[in-house]
């Protein structure tokens, strides 16, 4: 089994690349590493690879997403493990900033997955003018399959199942974050949402008042979560994309001890993976789901 350890970085196409470059730069911050004709590389303030912008002519949609693991990882014994699960790979040289090696296949819903276990920090520190967020917090999908995802990504690339809700929403983690990865059954594989991480409450109410100035609204929130219990706002991009900024996710620091970190917040003490119950937000608060919020 490959072993993922951390979100890496998304690949996103856009019919409008100019609007969508000045949303990412302008808005939220990020720093254009290099660019070409029709394509972005964006870092976070901190200096890690974030965003792959490219321009597309006919969809919208994440078609990409990294994950990092082991630095000690062979690539050729990853491949034999996919090639076992009928998959094929390949090892690609300077795939991107900063990153000098990755292994590339698809998964079941045919989005491609870039493996990489070392990279370097290609603008840290920087200062700037937008929202700033730290990173990619987490990618939900929409897909007519969880389950068959849900199992694709626990036995192929390591993930644990965090929480579901209902039988047609799953939570994923492949390290401390209570997600990374989601599933929602839908008509067709395409985008849920991306999410962005921000330090902590000010930093979200100060992204509310950011996108008031720009005259975007926020379509759910300010709410805190049922499952992973972070506090979170949605937002519409140009592509038409929901975006989240969250803070405060659930993490289990310790896989052996089996719960998440105890917060005041928690109803159950401990806090371990369950299943929800649709419409019950236990201690979550905030309105419900605006319809734009869910539609497929």
């Amino acid at each position: 089994m490959i072993q993922a350890q951390r979100l890496g970085h998304a690949t996103i196409e856009t019919q409008d690349f100019q609007k969508s470059l000045d949303y990412f730069v302008d808005l939220n911050g990020f720093v254009v590493v290099s660019q070409e004709k029709g394509r972005a590389w964006l870092a976070s303030k901190i200096g890690q690879l974030n965003i792959v912008l490219v321009a597309s002519p006919d969809r919208s949609d994440c078609t990409h997403i990294s994950f990092e693991v082991a630095p000690n990882s062979d690539f050729s014994e990853m491949q034999k493990t996919l090639l076992a699960e009928g998959i094929a790979s390949e090892i690609r040289s300077d795939p991107f900033p900063g990153t000098p090696k990755c292994l590339v296949f698809r998964d079941p819903k045919g989005t491609v997955i870039e493996l990489f276990s070392s990279w370097s920090y290609i603008s840290p520190n920087q200062n700037v003018a937008g929202i700033g967020p730290l990173k990619v917090g987490h990618i939900a999908f929409f897909t007519p399959d969880v389950q068959g995802l849900c199992d694709f990504y626990q036995r192929v690339l390591g993930f644990r199942v965090s929480d579901w809700l209902g039988d047609f929403f799953v939570f994923m983690r492949c390290n401390p974050d209570h997600h990374s990865i989601n599933f929602f059954r839908g008509e067709s594989p395409k985008l849920h949402h991306i999410a962005f991480e921000l330090k902590d409450t000010v930093h979200l109410m100060e992204s509310c008042e950011r996108l008031a100035q720009v005259r975007i609204p926020l379509g759910w929130g300010p709410l805190r979560h049922g499952p992973g219990h972070n506090l979170a706002t949605y937002h519409r991009n140009p592509d038409d994309h929901v975006v989240e900024y969250y803070c405060e996710l659930d993490q289990m620091k310790n896989e052996e001890l089996g719960y998440f970190e105890p917060r005041p917040w928690h109803v159950d003490r401990p806090q371990r993976p369950k299943v929800w119950e649709p419409g019950v937000w236990g201690s979550g608060w905030g309105l419900p789901p605006a319809p734009y919020h869910m539609r497929k």
